[in-house]
């Protein structure tokens, strides 16, 4: 059976002004190397929420793994993506875990999936239409932005564990990318990683212990969900979650489309459906749920390719880590200052896609509900406020994506009705000027 990508010109050498697209390719091995780097990209942010919540990292990536594949087969190999773990659920999923144990978190996380689900089947039939409308390019540009602006205490905290590995790390890629040109520019991410790695390794940061005892082969943690109805409570604390997923799987299409050039608007209900459905799956069999990754999309705007094809290479690592116990153990052996240079690098790339995304489609920030939409959810975001409401506990991603959303609507509903609505900043000062002068 033939594989459904096409060479880019002779698969080795690609101009600084190209774009290797979705559905082409370059040589098996470069396209190895570019899902080497989606796995670099992804791994220090998937290992993260479980370590955070409890759940096994292993688990977690093996789920990982199955959804990107999962992924990519529903959205036709046309959308490159990576689903790694949500930190949208690390607030309810943490709260549940507390109080009820594993098994019910996973129950919440499995309700969402669902959710999500239906919520991709919706839009494939309806269409597109309203998600535009409900999230016109100031929403979702800022949730996109706000989702990596949220990701930077993570970074920091790394980052701050190691100041010295993380410079050099953040200084080998950003030399390597401005110095180097076609192959080797674009491999930035996951040469500058390897170099910062060899310093930690000189520095004695990396302790092997952990990979000498692990096995080659072996299967992780499976925990299975379970529901009841006297844990509802606690349910109802996930629900708001799906507006983020939302909110992250729209960002995500958007967010390819304006570095493709291309609209991929008709694919957002399936991208919707396949993360819901990887989503379920990973909670059937107690891994973290799963979400379109920025990170990844990082990775994408570094190097400017987009093949799917590397994203199945990435997603086929991933597997086989999550069943080699020692191959895992490897990986996690990335020291801290290595992964806070190189998330340093990657969420600020995640967030100024979304400023991009307001450049690209002009939005117009002297008008009062453009600046307040953005300005009040990233700051929101960025601060990582939090709201608490009995047992639910709500907090970055979700209230800067719920904040957009209302003050966006609210502003521009009150504007249409006083018949304010497309005034600008400087056409009002004019007017203003007017009233005085008269």
């Amino acid at each position: 059976m033939a594989l459904p990508w096409k060479l880019h010109g002779n698969g080795r050498d690609v101009k600084a002004s190209e774009i290797v697209l979705p559905e082409e390719r370059l040589s098996w091995p470069r396209t190895i190397g570019f899902g080497a780097q989606h796995v670099v990209a992804m791994f220090g942010a998937t290992f993260l929420v479980p370590l955070l919540t409890g759940f096994s990292p292993s688990t977690t990536l093996l789920f990982s793994g199955i959804g990107t594949l999962l992924f990519l087969l529903i959205t036709k190999n046309r959308l490159p993506s990576y689903l790694g773990s949500s930190f949208a659920f690390i607030a309810p999923i943490t709260a549940a875990v507390a109080s009820d144990g594993k098994s019910v978190a996973l129950g919440g996380v499995l309700i969402v999936g669902v959710l999500l689900a239906i919520v991709g089947i919706v839009v494939t039939l309806s269409g597109t239409g309203w998600i535009n409308a409900v999230m016109p390019p100031i929403v979702a540009g800022t949730v996109v932005a706000l989702i990596g602006f949220n990701l930077a205490p993570a970074a920091k905290g790394n980052f701050e564990k190691s100041p010295f590995v993380a410079v050099i790390t953040l200084l080998a890629i950003i030399l390597i990318t401005v110095l180097f040109k076609g192959m080797i520019g674009r491999l930035s991410i996951v040469l500058g990683v390897a170099i910062g790695y060899l310093v930690a390794v000189l520095l004695g940061q990396v302790d092997f212990a952990a990979v000498e005892k692990a096995p080659w082969v072996g299967l992780p943690e499976f925990i299975t969900p379970s529901f009841d109805f006297s844990h509802l409570p606690i349910y109802l604390m996930f629900l708001p979650v799906v507006l983020a997923l939302i909110a992250e799987n729209v960002g995500h299409v958007k967010g390819v489309g304006q570095l493709t050039g291309r609209s991929l608007d008709p694919l957002t209900g399936r991208a919707l459906f396949a993360d819901g459905l990887s989503t379920v799956i990973s909670a059937i069999g107690g891994g973290s749920p799963t979400t379109t990754y920025g990170e990844n999309i990082g990775v994408m705007a570094a190097t400017r390719v987009f093949s799917t094809a590397a994203y199945w290479v990435a997603g086929i690592v991933a597997i086989l880590l999550g069943l080699s116990p020692k191959v895992g153990a490897v990986i996690f052996t990335i020291p801290p200052g290595v992964l806070g240079g190189v998330t340093t690098a990657l969420y600020g790339l995640i967030g100024i896609i979304g400023v991009r995304i307001w450049v690209e489609n002009k939005v117009d920030f002297s008008k009062p509900k453009n600046q307040l939409t953005a300005g009040i959810a990233l700051i929101i975001a960025i601060a990582d406020f939090t709201i608490s409401a009995g047992r639910a506990s709500f907090s970055g991603i979700i209230l800067g994506t719920v904040a957009a959303l209302v003050i966006y609507h609210l502003m521009n509903a009150l504007g249409r009705l006083r018949g304010t609505d497309d005034r600008s900043a400087t056409e009002r000062a004019t007017e203003a000027a007017t009233v005085l002068r008269k």
